[in-house]
Parts: structure tokens; sequence; C-alpha cells
């Protein structure tokens, strides 16, 4: 499934695009691949260190309460909507504190460092900023005795949607802008501008967005095209160089104010 949604992006981006420079390569193909080959074991290393631990802590829980935390007998896309709608609240939270929090931004500034928006950009993370939204999503649903089809489905679902959701495709969802977190919302999150790119937090859904006000769609003006980190106009490139940023701050920073890129050898 996931091959099939990759090879329709790779279609409605030369036909439908968003922007049209944002089809050419800026060397960051080759990076955003790697990210992609590496983070995509992610779920499988919470999977083995976690899921084992946090199901004995979930049965033990049901005991205690003296009934089953989870509803195994909803439907299975009901049970997944109410996963998307628990495991947001935590991605909306590390994420926006990513933001917000000058040591975590370290770890999450290689993602927003993407000097163009297109599908291969929805696993261009940090492992430890990707590992941290996985902790934070999977383990309510786990510790509530979640089924592993729901969480699997759960994984499967956020692989897709963050592919539609940095796509460079003109998509225009509608009054669905105020369920899902796609494009149309998320471009804004990539301003380079803080006061735009501060809001859309979420990951999947925006409701939680709604809840705490940080949900951003004027309908004034439209999305920026000019994307990136304007405090960091060069930030390091190169897979290597993306792992190392956070403990190599300083070097950045100094490379801002001088001009300077400071690529990791």
């Amino acid at each position: 499934l996931t091959g099939a949604v990759v090879l329709l992006l790779l279609l409605l981006e030369r036909v439908h695009p968003y922007q049209e420079a944002w089809l050419h390569s800026h060397g960051d193909v080759r990076t955003d691949l790697i990210h992609n080959l590496v983070n995509f074991w992610i779920p499988e290393v919470y999977t083995v260190a976690f899921v084992g631990a946090f199901t004995v802590a979930a049965a033990w829980l049901s005991n205690a309460v003296g009934a089953d935390l989870w509803p195994r007998d909803w439907p299975l896309l009901a049970q997944l909507l109410l996963a998307l709608v628990i495991a947001e609240l935590g991605t909306y939270w590390i994420h926006r504190l990513m933001h917000e929090q000058p040591l975590l931004w370290r770890f999450h500034a290689a993602h927003h460092s993407a000097p163009r928006l297109y599908w291969l950009n929805a696993g261009r993370f940090h492992p430890l900023d990707l590992f941290a939204q996985q902790f934070l999503a999977v383990t309510p649903l786990v510790l509530l005795g979640a089924d592993m089809r729901v969480i699997a489905l759960h994984t499967l679902f956020t692989a897709i949607h963050g592919m539609f959701q940095h796509a460079n495709v003109d998509i225009r969802l509608g009054p669905l802008n105020w369920f899902f977190s796609m494009a149309e919302l998320h471009r804004w999150h990539h301003s380079k501008h803080l006061e735009e790119a501060n809001t859309n937090y979420g990951a999947n859904l925006i409701c939680w967005d709604i809840v705490f006000r940080s949900r951003f769609l004027p309908r004034d003006r439209q999305p920026p095209t000019e994307i990136g980190i304007e405090s960091l106009p060069n930030f390091p490139g190169g897979y290597w160089a993306h792992l190392f940023s956070p403990f190599r701050w300083k070097t950045i920073e100094a490379g801002a104010r001088t001009g300077a890129r400071s690529d990791f050898v």
C-alpha cells in the first residue's frame, strides 16, 4: 500500500504541483532517502524495547480497574479513530515543545531545514526526534490495552498521511481542514517566519491545535513558498550533518552569523 501511495504522489507532484520550483532537487533527495531508510525502523525499535513491558503494565492497570480500558468490541475503524485522537495529544505536545524549548529544537531543526516541501520530507527527522514522537503517541495506546492491529494501522496511517502532508501537490481539502492536518495547514508550519511556523503542530489531526488555539489557516494570503529556518539559513546539509547537528549547535549558530556552512565531514 505504501509503495502504491509513493507512486501516486510521484505522479501527482509532476502533473499537479503546488510549486513548480519544488520539483527540482536542491541536493536533498539523497539525504532525505537516508533519513527515510533509517527512520523506517523506529517503530520496530520502539516495539522491541518497550511494548512487552508496557503490555504487562496494561494488564496490571486493567486488573486494577476491574475492566478493559480499551473498547475492543468497537469496529476496527472506530478504534483507529480513537487511537488517532489519543496518540495525537502526545505528538502535539512534544512537537510544540520542540518548537518552544531551545534544547529540544536542536533535534527538530533538521526537519525544518528542508529547502522545499515534497513527499520525502515526511521522513526527514533526527531519529531521536522521531523516536520521541513515536514514544508519546504509541505508549498511551499500549497502556490502555489497544490491540496491536490498531497500533499497526495507526503507524500505517501516520506514514501515508505524512507523505500527503508534505507532498508538493495542490491539494484543497476545504472543510476537512478542520479535521486533518494536511498540506494546506502544514505549509504554514514550514514558514520561515516563526509566528507562522509555530502553529499547526498536528501530525494527523488538527483537533488539538483547535483546542489549544494553535491552528492557523489565514484566508487573506497564500501559504509561504519560501520555507526553512530564517535564523539558520546555512543549516548544514547531509545526513551525518543532521545526525550530529544537535551536538554541534554553537558551531551551527556561529555559521549563521558569519555566513559559513558547517557541514560535518
